[in-house]
């Protein structure tokens, strides 16, 4: 009798052991669980935005460092890996060198010559297609279509156009009884044709940038100024341009960046890193690509490089210096 009544008692304890155990083992993956959880939830970010950091500092904050420490050397293409200590040098020898002047001159006038009519034509295109129109989708995405080009592409094309003697240009003025224009030779016309280029390919891109910052007016700053008598015109002055004001001058920042940084256009216009014989339209950047690519003085290229970057310090902060001049008048 003795041991029919002990014999349950094993089965009692090993079955409370068990559900012990498994209580345990559950109450440990749910405490990793969580623990998974809070990692996930605090790393998750960091780990989907590393590949941008990560290809930034291998393709942008390295070339960057690289190029500022090459500016302080004497250093050839030939052989990158011996560097000769030379300071500042490569950047006082900008100061005293007329082909850099030149090039700081040519990106200056062709980056008026383009940026100005470009950014007039996109407000004014952009006004037109504001308003309701048959078929505005259409429009809107031919507007798109020279950004879309190549920049090879759209260069050949515009350097047919520009031929001197069977360019469809000169044909152009020929029936008005204009003599046909050299206009790769000259100063101010090779300037004049390599803007049109600049001007084809980023008037479009910038209308719609204008277009949507326009259809973000409210419809009642236009219907107070009717009611006040103002007619379109001067609704577009007194209305429009006020309300575009931050965004004409992140075009202006944007495309004048892009002027200081102009290279395809001029490189493929001549086929030239000279930018013409006379360099009558050599930019910045062929001058840079000239001084590391065919002199193979990369120190100098370098110190190029971060003269137009420091450039582009300098027009940054008078971006930030008008923009909070602007928000100070409103």
């Amino acid at each position: 009798m003795t041991s029919s009544r002990t014999e349950p008692l094993p089965r009692v304890q090993e079955d409370g052991l068990t559900a012990g155990a498994d209580g345990d083992r559950e109450r440990s993956q749910e405490r990793r669980g969580r623990r998974r959880h809070r990692w996930d939830a605090r790393w998750s970010p960091y780990a989907f935005i590393a590949p941008f950091f990560v290809f930034f500092a291998a393709f942008g904050l390295f070339p960057l460092l690289y190029t500022g420490w090459a500016s302080l050397h004497r250093v050839s293409l030939h052989d990158p890996s011996h560097m000769e200590w030379v300071g500042m040098r490569n950047f006082s020898r900008l100061l005293e060198d007329d082909f850099f002047w030149n090039a700081l001159q040519n990106t200056f006038t062709i980056g008026v010559l383009s940026t100005v009519p470009q950014l007039l034509m996109a407000l004014g295109l952009a006004h037109l297609l504001n308003y309701k129109l048959r078929g505005s989708m259409f429009f809107r995405v031919a507007m798109l279509t020279p950004y879309a080009t190549s920049v090879a592409a759209a260069t050949l094309v515009f350097t047919m156009l520009y031929g001197r003697d069977y360019g469809m240009i000169n044909w152009g003025l020929e029936l008005v009884g204009i003599d046909h224009i050299d206009w790769e030779n000259g100063t101010w016309t090779s300037q004049l044709a390599v803007s049109s280029i600049v001007i084809w390919r980023w008037t479009g891109y910038n209308a719609l940038i204008y277009l949507a910052a326009m259809q973000a007016v409210p419809d009642d700053l236009y219907e107070s100024a009717a009611l006040d008598g103002a007619n379109r015109w001067q609704q577009f002055l007194h209305v429009t341009i006020p309300s575009l004001r931050p965004t004409i001058l992140f075009t202006v920042v944007v495309s004048t960046i892009g002027a200081t940084q102009l290279f395809g256009e001029p490189l493929l216009f001549g086929g030239s890193q000279t930018g013409g014989g006379s360099h009558q339209y050599q930019t910045l950047g062929l001058y840079l690509y000239e001084q590391g690519w065919f002199d193979f003085q990369l120190g100098r290229a370098s110190a190029i490089a971060w003269t137009m970057f420091l450039i582009l310090i300098v027009i940054g902060l008078l971006n930030w210096l008008i923009a909070k001049r602007l928000n100070k008048t409103h």
